[in-house]
């Protein structure tokens, strides 16, 4: 029987199962990032992706420890991080080819994006550790410890990443940088470990070739491969896309959705349809400057149309995203003052910050790809919007759904349980859940002015739209669920 593999240095072995581990996470995270402009940004995908990212870790981890039992570690270690650098590599041309066919597809459709984000990458380098587990039990008598102690700098390393990435990768350098830095990184670390193994390892020429041949052909697919994103804020990919037959009209596009349409020489030209509703709704309040609240400023296009239409008027968007207020005074003439003001972060932080009874008109437009985030969409939210909304003042939200229509029905029954009054704008085929759209729910503390908008509908909007109130309302919501922040799942609500 043959004497077993030299163990590695203990300072070496802890560095690879950290590296190898914290690799993973960084890649998993990312990967979210990449298959978001072509799926979006949802409950399904970041299912997914984790989904797939803990297969791979499941897979590699089995085939790694047979082939410890089978091979002298020694000779793999140095090889796993190599083909881990080409795999972590070519995940951006396999993303961003695959991402065209596959995008805005169903649930197989997104399970295999993921897949090609993570799984290649994740299932090589967490055979790392088995192989290096086996190389430092040369003490049977000493199996828990070790193993405990390697276990745990695996999961130290995988937190390490996790709060990097979230923290600082994202927000200094696009996905595709930290992708390749990453695939720059295992490779110098494969090369050394190769060089430092070389008198016990000894490695054939054409292996050598191999190897650097492929790393180069995925570097370069890397680095070549398209790149959706004008700009890459830390919560969206973002671009603009000029109108062709508007010289003036730009379209924002957020993880491939079309998000706002703005006119650089006219705020008062509204492409999108409930864009037309909820302004219908802002010129029938009464006259004079508006104290208006925006849940979310996408293009800043409703802003904009009350800066104009309202002179006077005192505007504060609550935007998460700093980057896209940076992109929109860029490229879609955002400017910004004491009428219009901007609080970066979180909405729902923001709402809770306003004093009582401080706004005529609140807008909620806020979204995470094509779904309102969750916590967004409950009753404690409204109430909160119900606080800082006049008694006279009016809430206005959109609202995306598809048939059956269970989201939209939901979330106006949650709306209702914090305004007396409610009212929503559709389509009737909408309505009818003949057809997916946007619903723009209508709510205040008093009546609301219905004949007053559906006149106003009539001259603002594109298309006929229905003004649903009343008993009717009632008979389409019918027994739907209020959200709350204890159960909100919006995600699954809107799927169908």
């Amino acid at each position: 029987m043959g004497n077993p593999p030299r163990a590695l240095p203990s300072g070496l072995a802890t560095a690879l199962v950290f590296g190898a581990s914290g690799a993973v996470l960084v890649l998993e995270i990312v990967a979210l990032r990449l298959v978001g402009p072509y799926v979006g940004v949802t409950l399904q995908v970041s299912s997914s992706v984790i989904g797939v990212s803990l297969a791979a870790i499941a897979y590699g981890t089995w085939l790694g420890g047979r082939l410890a039992d089978r091979y002298d570690p020694r000779t793999l270690l140095a090889p796993a991080l190599l083909l881990g650098a080409i795999g972590t590599a070519v995940t951006l041309p396999l993303v961003r080819y695959g991402g065209e066919v596959l995008r805005g597809g169903a649930a197989p459709a997104v399970l295999l994006l993921a897949a090609l984000a993570v799984f290649l990458p994740a299932f090589i380098l967490s055979a790392v550790s088995p192989l290096v587990v086996k190389l430092q039990l040369s003490d049977l008598n000493r199996t828990g410890s070790v193993v405990g102690r390697l276990s745990s700098i695996g999961t130290l390393g995988a937190i390490t990443a996790t709060l990097a990435t979230g923290f600082i990768f994202v927000a200094a350098m696009p996905s595709s940088w930290i992708v390749l830095t990453l695939a720059v990184l295992l490779a110098v670390a494969g090369g050394a470990l190769w060089w430092w193994l070389r008198a016990s390892v000894p490695v054939k020429p054409k292996v050598k070739a191999a190897l650097i041949t492929l790393g180069l052909v995925g570097a370069g697919l890397g680095a070549s491969s398209p790149n959706p994103c004008d700009v890459e804020t830390a919560y969206h990919c973002a671009a603009v896309e000029k109108d062709s037959s508007t010289p003036s009209g730009r379209t924002l596009i957020l993880n491939s959705a079309r998000h706002s349409y703005v006119d650089l020489n006219d705020p008062r030209h509204l492409e999108f349809e409930y864009i037309q509703w909820i302004a219908s709704v802002a010129d029938v309040l009464p006259p004079g400057p508006l104290d208006a609240l925006h849940i979310g400023g996408g293009g800043f296009t409703m802003p904009a149309y009350l800066k104009d239409t309202r002179p006077g008027s005192d505007q504060l968007v609550a935007e998460l995203d700093g980057g896209l207020v940076d992109l929109d005074k860029e490229k879609l003439g955002l400017q910004t003052g004491p009428g219009l003001r901007v609080r970066v972060g979180d909405a729902r932080v923001a709402v809770a910050a306003q004093e009582t009874a401080a706004y005529d008109f609140v807008v909620g437009d806020a979204f995470g790809y094509l779904v309102v985030p969750w916590h967004l969409a409950t009753k404690e939210m409204a109430q909160d919007i119900a606080r800082v909304t006049k008694q006279s003042g009016v809430y206005v939200q959109n609202v995306i759904d598809y048939p059956p229509n269970r989201f939209i029905r939901a979330e106006i029954a949650t709306v209702a349980a914090a305004f007396p009054h409610v009212a929503v704008i559709a389509p009737q085929d909408a309505l009818d859940g003949k057809s997916g759209s946007n619903f723009v729910i209508m709510a205040s503390k008093t009546e609301l002015p219905l004949d007053a908008v559906r006149a106003r509908l009539a001259t603002q909007a594109k298309e006929p739209v229905t003004v649903l109130a009343g008993a009717s309302l009632d008979a389409f919501v019918d027994d739907a669920r209020v959200l709350t922040d204890d159960y909100a799942p919006v995600d699954q609500l809107l799927a169908g």
